[in-house]
């Protein structure tokens, strides 16, 4: 009996051995991909995940995964690609305790963080949990560098973009950083709780309320471009296409209890359904930028806001067929299955089933942008999302799915990178919401 009782104890003690000797591993490689300062030392916070990766969510009746790779094969192509990603694109902020997402792009403008990136990475940061060791020190340095960016308008409004001296361009926001961020929140609440250094689900919920009240239109539940758009300002009734996100709003009715958000998601369901029968039946494409939300609403004229595309398919709409497949894949909204459905016939046929033949735009008729005919991932990943909520698309989605994988991370940007990350989540079965 006393032999027992001291074997059990070298036991207890071989793995509480193993236990430190694996965490402070973690701790160290992390520093192999995040720079430091002399003199910093990340805060250590070793809260076991609640859904560490790979989860193997069963997604809603009728969705369907790449069926020819194995779900080990796919979980590793995603934690392959997120060590790269991780290593390019999470950086040091210039406060203690404070990190980024790199704005790497052909045209800068000089800046160091745009809101939209930072809201990507405190998403991936969250759902990586698990493999990722690090991942809660990453995300609450993450945190940081956004409550010290706050927008003029409201404190838990992020600014939308920083120089390279951290300082903001301005202090307007950008909404769809604004929502991604505060989804975020949520998603940490699910996978750490809120009784450690940061009280995740509050901070979630004071987001969630700021962006009701200045970045949703409270006359056509529609959302707006950020929160300086004012109620007699010009683009009071316009709205980005990409900035509908209806898993996220879902999400936020369910932390907040307001049934605002039941009215922003039927809404813009009615909004999209009719720009599409209107503007794009064949192909059923958005605009980047929609102009007069209401029965007048039509696709922005060229040059409105950012450029001679501003009407058509482009770098903003390319990421719709994504935001809104997911609301079918994770609640199974039949709306959402029906938008994306029009698209996926749509490219399936235009591209003669080759994912070779996918172009950086389209027209709302669904041509070919002129002297668009080269890859970019924030095209073709959100095609492939859009491909899951039909069985239809299987041998479509298998192809999608090798395509998106096979590229290199060093030969696109961060935008195109960060979204091939989320969607490789998702396509992967690996995508979950708070309230699940």
């Amino acid at each position: 009996m006393q032999s027992r009782t001291y074997g059990a104890k070298i036991a207890l003690c071989y793995l509480m051995s193993l236990f430190r000797y694996y965490f402070f591993s973690s701790v160290a490689l992390l520093s192999l991909f995040i720079p430091h300062r002399p003199g910093d030392s990340p805060s250590l916070e070793p809260i076991l995940p609640a859904k560490p990766f790979p989860q193997h969510v069963a997604y809603r009746e009728g969705c369907i995964l790449p069926s020819h790779v194995s779900r080990r094969q796919m979980d590793d192509s995603v934690r392959t690609f997120y060590k790269a990603w991780r290593q390019r694109y999470i950086r040091k902020g210039c406060n203690k305790d404070e990190f980024y997402v790199w704005f790497e792009g052909p045209d800068t403008h000089n800046k160091l963080c745009v809101s939209e990136g930072q809201g990507y990475g405190m998403i991936i940061t969250t759902l990586m949990a698990g493999y990722d060791t690090a991942a809660q020190t990453i995300y609450n340095g993450l945190y940081h560098y956004y409550r010290n960016h706050p927008s003029k308008a409201d404190p838990y409004l992020m600014a939308w973009a920083q120089k390279k001296d951290c300082r903001n361009i301005d202090g307007s926001s950008a909404t769809d950083g604004d929502m991604d961020i505060a989804y975020s929140l949520l998603l940490a609440d699910a996978q750490w709780g809120s009784k450690g250094a940061i009280n995740y689900k509050e901070e979630g919920r004071r987001m969630v309320r700021a962006i009701l009240h200045l970045e949703i239109n409270p006359k056509t539940f529609s959302v707006l471009l950020s929160n300086s758009s004012e109620h007699d300002s010009k683009d009071y009734f316009d709205m980005r296409s990409s900035d509908f996100m209806p898993a996220h709003f879902r999400t936020f009715r369910a932390a907040s209890g307001d049934q605002g958000w039941d009215r922003v998601i039927d809404s813009n369901y009615k909004l999209f359904e009719y720009l599409q029968n209107t503007f794009s039946p064949d192909a059923g494409l958005l605009p980047d930028f929609i102009n007069k939300v209401g029965p007048q609403a039509k696709p922005a004229r060229p040059r409105y806001l950012e450029s001679r595309y501003d009407g058509v398919y482009n770098y903003n709409a390319c990421r719709t067929p994504w935001r809104i497949a997911t609301d079918f894949i994770v609640n199974g909204d039949p709306r959402a299955a029906g938008i994306v459905g029009k698209i996926n016939k749509w490219i399936r046929a235009t591209t003669r089933g080759n994912p070779d033949n996918i172009s950086a735009g389209y027209s709302l008729q669904g041509e070919d942008l002129k002297n668009r005919y080269y890859e970019a991932l924030c095209f073709i990943a959100p095609f492939s999302v859009a491909a899951m909520v039909d069985r239809d698309n299987q041998p479509w989605l298998n192809k999608l799915w090798d395509y998106t994988v096979n590229f290199r991370l060093k030969g696109f940007d961060y935008y195109d990178n960060s979204i091939k990350m989320i969607n490789m989540i998702i396509l992967s079965g690996n995508y979950w919401a708070p309230e699940m």
